[in-house]
């Protein structure tokens, strides 16, 4: 448990410590500080991805690693998920271990979730408030959506720069490692600017490429395993609820939104599907709470500039230690009572096993 809390202090103190001077989807100032970056993302790779035992679906992404050599490499192609099923099948033939997998898998989402936050007025605060939630439950637990998740961190860097088509090739490439990702193709409608009729256009066609070469053949089955029988996630209510905070707080401040900052319309939707979501994961738990991880980021973005937004009735480093506490007191909540925490407990490292 201590490496959990070691870690997040540790981005407490870069937090705490960062003059948050800001110019909005300018990287000048962040990029003097890209040495500390580079070690911040070799640490959490290195953390996620060299994890040993560690999470609840662990002894099922081994499974599938110990038997995808009976796959062709076309067959693996044609599966549902190929990208992450490619990078199984390349690495058991190369004679690595699942320790590899997860290692680029835990590299994709750190280096998507470090691209997202230094976006963001304080770009060390954005990170920390992944930390309890986005990087110990998801990123060492979901590996595939958790890539998938990475890829939307970075496709929606993509679109606050105006980079269209980055975006498109981005949720394409999520979509290979979780078929969900598809959803947030959608998102790419809501860029600021003109050639609307021509994203649209751009938008369906993936879309539909997308939902024929990953959803189609599966569609059946997901809507009856998700839906019709009502599977239950256990702890559902309570994330979609992370979501619904910084949903409510966007939608408090919006007038300060609109002043500071040029991409309202697009977090907008995703407020609007946070503050949905609690009201309809009782329908289909499963299926809200998988679809909600990708609103996630209306919790890093939100947080991160909610000191920036309140800075003529609050001093910034209250506001910052506030949100730090209340994230302290979620990790803490969650590794001492979630159902499903005994699976991350202890943090055990293959560097070290």
């Amino acid at each position: 448990m201590i490496s959990y809390f070691a870690m997040y202090f540790l981005l407490m103190i870069f937090a705490l410590s960062y003059q948050q001077d800001y110019v909005f989807s300018n990287d000048s100032k962040n990029s003097q500080n890209l040495g500390g970056w580079i070690v911040v993302g070799i640490l959490f790779t290195v953390i996620i991805g060299l994890r040993d035992y560690v999470g609840g679906d662990w002894n099922n992404y081994l499974a599938h690693f110990n038997v995808i050599n009976y796959y062709t490499f076309d067959e693996v192609l044609r599966r549902s998920d190929p990208g992450y099923y490619s990078l199984n099948w390349l690495f058991y033939d190369w004679g690595y271990e699942i320790y590899a997998v997860n290692l680029i898998c835990g590299g994709l989402f750190t280096i998507g979730l470090i691209i997202l936050a230094r976006q963001q007025p304080n770009p060390w605060l954005a990170f920390s408030v992944a930390i309890p939630y986005l990087i110990v439950v998801v990123a060492m637990g979901y590996t595939r959506q958790a890539v998938a998740i990475g890829f939307v961190f970075w496709a929606i860097a993509a679109l606050n720069k105006e980079q269209f088509k980055r975006f498109l090739i981005l949720v394409a490439l999520a979509a290979t490692f979780h078929k969900s990702a598809v959803l947030m193709i959608g998102l790419g409608l809501f860029l600021q600017g003109k050639g609307k009729f021509v994203r649209f256009l751009a938008v369906a066609a993936l879309g539909f490429g997308i939902w024929s070469a990953f959803l189609a053949e599966h569609q059946q089955s997901l809507w009856r395993n998700y839906v019709e029988a009502n599977m239950q996630s256990q702890g559902a209510f309570i994330r979609v609820a992370m979501n619904f905070l910084p949903g409510l707080l966007f939608l408090k401040f919006r007038k300060e939104w609109l002043r500071d900052f040029k991409d309202y319309t697009f977090w907008r939707i995703i407020a609007l599907g946070s503050i949905a979501s609690i009201f309809v994961v009782g329908l289909a738990p499963t299926a809200i709470d998988r679809v909600s991880l990708y609103f996630t980021p209306i919790q890093i973005v939100v947080f991160a500039r909610l000191p920036f937004l309140l800075r003529n009735k609050l001093p910034l480093q209250t506001t910052t230690w506030a949100i730090l506490l209340y994230y302290l007191l979620v990790l803490f909540v969650w590794l001492n009572y979630a159902t499903h925490a005994r699976y991350w407990l202890p943090y055990n490292n293959y560097l070290f096993s």
